[in-house]
C-alpha cells in the first residue's frame, strides 16, 4: 500500500512502511515513552518491542483525500502524565509527518497498552 503524490515533474509513491517508520521513531524520542507494543492475537498479552521494531506497534490508512491516519500502541514509564506524554506524541508525529513527506495527517491515535518502571 502507498501514497502516490503527483506534481509537474511526475509520480512519487511513498510506502506506509515509510510512515510508520517516522512514526516510531518519532514517538520513541518522546519523553516517557518505553517502547512500541505489540498484542498477541492469540492471548491478548502485550509485549515490548525492540527499537528496531519501531513500525510493528504502527498502523497506517491511507484516506482517499491524500492524507493519511496513524494508530499507535505504545508502554509508557511508570510515573509519567499519560495525557501528556500522548499530546506530545501526537503534536511531534504530525509535524515530523508532513514535514518529512508533505503528506497531510489527518488523525494520530494513541494507545497506551502497558506501563513500566523506570530505567
Amino acid at each position: 500500500m502507498s501514497l502516490k503524490i503527483f506534481n509537474n515533474n511526475g509520480m512519487i509513491a511513498v510506502s506506509a512502511k515509510v510512515f510508520t517508520t517516522i512514526s516510531g521513531w518519532v514517538a520513541m524520542n518522546c519523553f516517557g515513552v518505553r517502547g512500541m507494543a505489540a498484542r498477541s492475537v492469540s492471548d491478548g498479552l502485550v509485549s515490548l518491542l525492540r527499537r528496531g521494531s519501531v513500525s510493528k506497534g504502527i498502523k497506517v490508512e491511507l484516506d482517499e483525500d491524500e492524507s493519511v491516519q496513524i494508530e499507535m500502541h505504545i508502554i509508557v514509564e511508570h510515573g509519567v502524565n499519560i495525557p501528556e506524554v500522548t499530546k506530545s506524541i501526537r503534536h511531534h508525529v504530525c509535524y515530523m509527518v508532513e514535514k518529512l513527506t508533505a503528506v497531510r495527517v489527518s488523525r494520530v491515535d494513541v494507545f497506551v497498552d502497558g506501563m513500566l518502571a523506570g530505567r
